[in-house]
């Protein structure tokens, strides 16, 4: 069997580059969000309300559930915490 290897987990994972790509941005800005949330040092109620989200979305988020946000949701959430969004783009390699 032939050993493969890949840039991050994601290229692995994902089937095509593409899904690869935009689980790679997800979970970067998902960690990031998750970060900042923490540094509150607020309860999960006060943390939900500062983000316009119900308890269990933000439980979701704070435990890394990645499945269930869009890239979308998550460039909303983090302007909520103040983080700045910003995407480079490249040719393919």
């Amino acid at each position: 069997m032939e050993r493969q290897s890949f840039s991050n987990v994601w290229d692995a994972l994902e089937n095509t580059p593409a899904e690869a790509a935009n689980m790679s941005m997800r979970s970067a800005l998902l960690i990031a969000i998750e970060q900042k949330v923490r540094n509150w040092n607020v309860t999960q109620k006060d943390a939900a309300a500062r983000l316009g989200i119900t308890q269990p979305r933000l439980n979701d988020l704070l435990r890394g559930r990645i499945a269930n946000f869009s890239l979308d949701a998550l460039v909303e959430l983090a302007g909520k915490v103040g983080l700045s969004v910003r995407l480079d783009i490249a040719d393919a390699a």
